[in-house]
């Protein structure tokens, strides 16, 4: 079937003005794929080149089991999809323009019939605007780009140590005294969550309570344990501010709160945190721990449980269903209440053997920079969740990829979240058994170049690169940048390796470089399939050859930009250890094509280099740095075979 000026949609059965939106948005995207301006006239369903049959209405607040089935078939000329909900309409639109491709006589879509249907119903993006702040336009975005994959809940952290992010017209304060300036009007808030539910997307609110909740104290210091003063905190980490549970002021307080907060986020569920209690601001308290004593409360665990339990009829009070971090369940709780877990499977199928629906998270936290691979192989029913009877399986609505905010703002977000939240998308869409990783990153690069067209900003590096270095040629800096990644986990420190806060800028070659390194796993592969095809592969030999020569000349030409420029000193000895690297792969690919064993003293220096070469240095890692270690071990070994 080919795209032409004259492709056109049509709606048949049910209609409705969110499905003319819709259309309206996939014809924008068609043309930014294709460079077609396309006529926006809509014909009949019968007469058009994509026709479209909704049979009913979707519910009026999206619940969490609707149907999103579609069924798409394309043929020579023409395509149809059909859809039970507008829900499915949607997700077969962005099937649709991912089958988009080049031919040779004109932008075409393959002959076709697709089936299809979400294998959980919960499939979410946490964004965190607590410790950073996200203007409306970048929740927006990441909205598009979370439609395109299909997800389907956006969780927003809008609470925490560092902000509180949403206007209160019950409690102003809250967001007066405790947001620096940096919040949501309510406004703002309802045209975010009409932004999506165009796109089939829940948001979900959660203020994190009774811990990871100083910001609520700067304005209402009598709602804390101790009695303050507070102020906004600045530095990273848990600490020890939380509520006080034992007065009940603290829950007509929360009564009020929520009850605002409900009527504003119409979504049925309501998350409350409840994660990293340390207890400290309890144990320090002389009224608390009587209360504990007279209660039969043995520590802090058992007076957040006391927490919890008072707090969820407050909740449901409100029309919503109470939803949590791990640390929140406890058998006393309703069955209803939903269990996100941070900490694993195990603690997922806990919840599901406990009567409750669950949320996996664990495995999906983007925030920690590891690869597109290692999220896509964590599955929400494998490892402690496989063993689980059929009935408590029913009980795990899917999984949440997490983008903690720490290290984060409004011009890098997209580049932390996108392409790898496509990747979790899938595997919550798709069946277990798609589990193929060079698929998946063949996929992977073909959804990233999409999601440009569509509006993301996740591919930045070049535009911080040019600020950092002061000048338009980066071309060495890009070589550099190329085969770094930023630390894993949560070993970033700020500039000078001083303690982190939320007000370091974020403008440094650790904020530029991506996660995951593209060029670097394609080095990685191309050594790997070197060496089993036991070096004999003249094409694979002459591509990392190339590379290495680059890396062992860049620090010669990158040397004075280094020098000139302070966001970029620091990344001085990187450069040196690239080219370290690159003489070493150029040396090990001498011995190895020669069929000479490297001489064992060669390897140590080497080896001894490699691991030094791998030390984080600027909160970076040379990611290429393995392939170029498995390369010298080849070069070392007796040569069989050959």
């Amino acid at each position: 079937m080919s795209i032409t000026r004259t492709f056109s949609v049509g709606l048949s059965g049910h209609r409705e003005p969110r499905l003319q939106r819709a259309v309206n948005r996939f014809r924008g995207r068609l043309s930014s794929l294709t460079g077609i301006s396309l006529a926006e006239a809509e014909p009949r369903a019968s007469g058009a080149t994509l026709s479209i049959h909704c049979d009913r209405a979707s519910a009026a607040v999206q619940a969490a089991r609707e149907d999103e089935s579609y069924t798409l078939e394309v043929t020579d000329s023409t395509a149809r999809l059909d859809a039970a909900t507008p829900l499915g309409v949607l997700h077969g639109l962005q099937t649709f323009l991912q089958l988009v491709q080049v031919g040779t006589q004109g932008f075409v879509v393959p002959a076709i019939l697709i089936r299809d249907q979400p294998r959980f119903p919960w499939r979410g993006l946490l964004i965190d605007v607590g410790r950073h702040f996200e203007p409306v336009r970048v929740i927006e975005r990441n909205l598009d780009g979370m439609e395109a994959v299909k997800l389907n809940v956006l969780h927003l952290h809008l609470s925490d140590y560092q902000g509180f992010r949403v206007e209160s017209k019950v409690l102003p304060k809250l967001y007066q005294m405790g947001s620096e300036g940096q919040y949501y009007s309510q406004a703002e808030l309802r045209e975010m969550i009409a932004y999506g539910r165009d796109r089939g997307i829940r948001i979900v609110p959660e203020f994190d309570m009774p811990g990871h909740s100083t910001s609520w104290f700067v304005g209402y210091p009598k709602l804390a344990s101790e009695p303050g003063p507070y102020s906004v905190e600045h530095k990273l980490g848990v600490f020890d501010p939380a509520m006080d549970p034992t007065r009940e002021s603290t829950y007509a307080f929360l009564d009020a709160f929520i009850g605002e907060m409900a009527a504003l986020f119409p979504d049925r569920y309501f998350h409350i945190g409840g994660d990293e209690v340390n207890g400290k601001a309890w144990e320090q308290n002389r009224q608390i721990q009587g209360f504990m004593k007279s209660h039969h409360l043995k520590g802090s665990a058992d007076l957040q449980q006391y927490f919890n339990v008072r707090l969820q009829p407050i909740v449901r009070k409100h029309g919503k269903i109470m939803m949590g971090w791990d640390e929140v369940l406890n058998p006393r709780l309703p069955d209803d209440v939903v269990i996100q877990s941070w900490r694993g499977q195990e603690s997922l199928a806990d919840a599901a053997r406990h009567r409750h629906p669950a949320v996996l998270s664990y495995g999906y936290y983007l925030d920690l920079m590891y690869p597109a691979a290692r999220h896509y192989e964590v599955d929400p029913m494998a490892d402690g969740a496989a063993n689980l009877s059929p009935e408590e399986k029913q009980r795990i609505l899917g999984g949440e990829a997490c983008m903690w905010g720490e290290f984060v703002w409004s011009e890098t977000i997209d580049s932390r979240v996108w392409p790898r939240a496509a990747a979790v998308a899938e595997r919550l869409w798709s069946p277990p058994e798609v589990r193929d990783v060079l698929s998946m990153y063949q996929r992977l690069d073909a959804v990233s170049r999409e999601l440009s067209w569509f509006g993301l900003q996740h591919r930045v590096t070049d535009e911080m690169l040019r600020r950092m270095a002061g000048v338009d040629d980066i071309a060495a800096l890009r070589v550099l940048a190329e085969a770094l990644e930023p630390v894993k986990e949560y070993d970033r420190a700020g500039p000078g390796g001083a303690e982190a806060t939320t007000q370091d800028a974020l403008n440094r070659l650790v904020d530029a470089v991506p996660p995951e390194s593209e060029p670097a796993r394609q080095f990685a592969e191309a050594v790997d399939a070197l060496l089993a095809a036991k070096f004999r592969d003249p094409e694979k030999e002459s591509y990392l050859r190339a590379l290495l020569e680059r890396w062992r000349g860049n620090d010669q030409k990158l040397e004075p930009l280094l020098g000139r420029s302070f966001l970029l000193q620091e990344a001085a000895p990187l450069s040196q250890d690239l080219a370290s690297l690159g003489s070493a792969g150029l040396q090990a690919l001498d011995y190895l094509v020669q069929g000479e064993g490297a001489p064992e003293t060669w390897r140590q220096q080497q080896l001894a280099m490699i691991e030094q070469a791998s030390r984080p240095k600027a909160n970076l890692l040379i990611i290429v740095a393995p392939a170029v270690q498995r390369l010298v071990e080849a070069a070392a070994s007796p040569q069989e075979g050959r």
